[in-house]
């Protein structure tokens, strides 16, 4: 299945090769831009069933994705699974729950993520819901792209799993070879 979800965020322009700048610092020569894949309403809810299908035997409440990347996985899992999907959001910098969305206390939650690179968002919002009370069973993503050694302490339910490198900008071979320019793809602190 993994190999099909890879195809599809190809036929979307959602699996990139070139040279990339990540918010890390780090460059690549691989980047995922799942928000390619979740313009096309029939491929995201082909990339997200194996997830749903992984989150069937969870009693889950409801949906939650961080805003932005997670609002639309959200949905996608949600409208499978026929639960509620919301979504937390920024304000001064700091992940809220806003909008009148309601976690009451003992409500079971999945986090929704389009990739999990580093894990950032994922723990704000987890941390935000147990304080109001929620249980957090884990975080779903298309991708799941953290490096060796990132966790995050909860369950990981992905379409695919993705091994891209990443190099200081002193080791790039990309740069060293000096043949493709440099991009920076990514959403924080960007357009």
């Amino acid at each position: 299945m993994s190999q099909e979800v890879l195809e599809i965020l190809k036929e979307t322009d959602a699996f990139l090769e070139g040279h990339f700048l990540l918010s890390s610092g780090k460059h690549s020569d691989q980047y995922v831009q799942c928000a390619k894949v979740l313009r096309f309403p029939d491929a995201a809810a082909k990339v997200l069933a194996p997830v749903v299908e992984q989150l069937k035997a969870l009693e889950i409440d409801k949906v939650v994705g961080p805003a932005m990347g997670g609002v639309i996985v959200s949905y996608e899992i949600g409208r499978q699974l026929g639960k509620e999907s919301i979504f937390t959001e920024r304000k001064d910098g700091l992940m809220e729950l806003r909008r009148g969305f309601e976690i009451k206390p003992g409500e079971r939650v999945i986090i929704t993520e389009d990739v999990v690179t580093t894990g950032k968002s994922t723990i704000e919002t987890k941390k935000v819901l147990e304080e109001l009370g929620a249980v957090v069973l884990g975080v779903a993503c298309i991708a799941d792209r953290r490096a060796a050694g990132v966790e995050i302490n909860m369950p990981i339910y992905s379409a695919i799993k993705l091994e891209i490198t990443a190099w200081d900008p002193d080791d790039c071979p990309v740069c060293k070879a000096g043949q493709v320019a440099l991009v920076k793809p990514g959403s924080r602190g960007n357009a």
